[in-house]
């Protein structure tokens, strides 16, 4: 039986402290959700209620099919998902599972429980290494919030009075149908965030990423306390001042000028975008919620009327809600494959641009050791050190050059290819639901005829 690795050491030469004990994925409290493909357990004692739809149960269960596209080229040696996923109030535990052939892991499947805290340490560690300065580092994923939902509950809560018993219970289901959306797309972005790194040639070979997958304890991360984070800021300072700074500095290879110009460009098109794509979701989602109340109102008139009209004013009021979850679907179809897409490419051009200031700053330093070598040489002074510091610098910057050179051409290819795919699934699901929808009217329409 091989023995257990110790975890690597992080760049503060700190090492991850192991738990007395594996983490658990099962117990707790009234505020528990678990998350599987086609399972969700609710909240007991008057929370969250299971979805009530079966065709939605039917659709959440394939949430692996209707996750962000994104083009991984997902190398079959070393496969990364998360099947469950645990919330425990404001904590989400992750677990990831891991099915590898290759010999630097101890088994060939294994799963460990991480929480946010834990990918964000990852990302660090990646970012804070100098050997990676040439690479784009895919962003850390976001962390989880589920306060509008959880508001929105507390809402209702408290305007129940004002609504009809149908009333109540639709809306409920609206926003329990909200909080899985929000519980599957941070699942997913975990979940892209790992994929991302284990199909890179270089950072799926990382120390501390293979501590991340395999290491069977608590890795003990604690979140940033006040001196970090304002240590954090400062960081955020100094490069924002830096790059006004360089934003003078001569560009020596066209290519990166171009490439410079169109991030900055493309990330202000693709923010706007984004926004009116949100509110565009926002609107199917707002004629979803009014589909309730028009319904509930044919409902109440039907039962003042006594004439035949009344089972019209029934086959309305039961029209309406089936639109009701058309209109649902469209919006999350909408901010799952445009919106969430979008938000994700504003994270990965911001990544980009973070390569071309760790290059513009190796260009700098290259720049500031010639000169160096220029004085020490008029002084006839540490003319050898200079000379090794000029060569350094140098090597760095062409290292870098190179490497940010295939990173961002190939981010080009990824990024065409995530668009294609994602708007033509969009351009489907909305024929899709178009049909449902004549169909719904149709059916309508027939039954009045006859």
């Amino acid at each position: 039986m091989k023995a257990k690795r110790r975890p690597a050491l992080t760049q503060d030469g700190r090492r991850p402290a192991g738990a007395a004990g594996k983490e658990g994925g099962g117990g707790g409290d009234g505020g528990v959700r678990r998350l599987r493909p086609g399972l969700y357990e609710a909240r007991r004692g008057g929370g969250w209620a299971a979805a009530g739809d079966m065709a939605l149960l039917r659709e959440d269960a394939q949430s692996k099919l209707r996750s962000v596209s994104v083009d991984l080229n997902v190398d079959p040696s070393l496969q990364i998902d998360i099947p469950d996923a645990l919330s425990e109030k404001d904590r989400v535990k992750f677990t990831v599972h891991t099915k590898t052939t290759l010999p630097a892991f101890q088994s060939s499947e294994f799963s460990v429980t991480r929480q946010h805290e834990d990918f964000v340490w990852l990302h660090d560690t990646l970012t804070e290494t100098e050997e990676y300065a040439g690479l784009i580092i895919p962003p850390a994923p976001s962390k989880p919030d589920f306060d509008g939902p959880r508001e929105k509950m507390q809402k209702l809560g408290e305007g129940e009075v004002s609504m009809t018993k149908e009333e109540f219970a639709k809306m409920k289901q609206e926003l329990e149908a909200e909080y899985l959306a929000v519980f599957k797309k941070t699942v997913s972005s975990h979940e892209i965030f790992l994929q991302r790194i284990s199909s890179h040639p270089v950072l799926s070979k990382d120390r501390n990423f293979h501590v991340f997958l395999e290491y069977d304890q608590d890795l003990s991360v604690r979140r940033k306390n006040t001196k970090e984070m304002f240590g954090g800021f400062l960081k955020s300072v100094v490069k924002s001042a830096d790059e006004v700074l360089f934003s003078g500095v001569k560009e020596v290879d066209d290519f990166f000028e171009q490439e410079k110009t169109f991030l900055v460009n493309y990330y202000n098109r693709i923010k706007d975008a984004c926004a009116k794509a949100d509110k565009m979701t926002r609107s199917h989602k707002n004629v979803a919620d009014d589909y309730i109340y028009t319904s509930a109102c044919l409902n109440s008139l039907a039962l003042e009327e006594p004439t035949v009209i009344k089972k019209y004013l029934l086959k309305v009021a039961e029209l309406f809600e089936k639109l009701r979850k058309v209109e649902s679907r469209v919006s999350s179809d909408e901010d799952l494959k445009l919106s969430e897409l979008l938000r994700y490419y504003m994270l990965n051009i911001e990544a980009a641009k973070d390569l071309l200031y760790r290059r513009t700053r190796a260009l700098v330093n290259y720049e500031n050791s010639n000169k160096a070598l220029d004085k020490a040489r008029l002084k006839s002074k540490d003319v050898r050190l200079a000379e090794e510091h000029q060569q350094d610098c140098c090597q760095k910057f062409e290292k870098i050059s190179e490497s940010a050179k295939q990173e961002l051409m190939s981010f080009k290819q990824k990024r065409i290819a995530a668009f294609r795919k994602n708007l033509i699934e969009m351009a489907e699901l909305e024929i899709k639901h178009a049909k449902n929808n004549v169909s719904l009217l149709q059916s309508c329409i027939d039954l009045f005829k006859n």
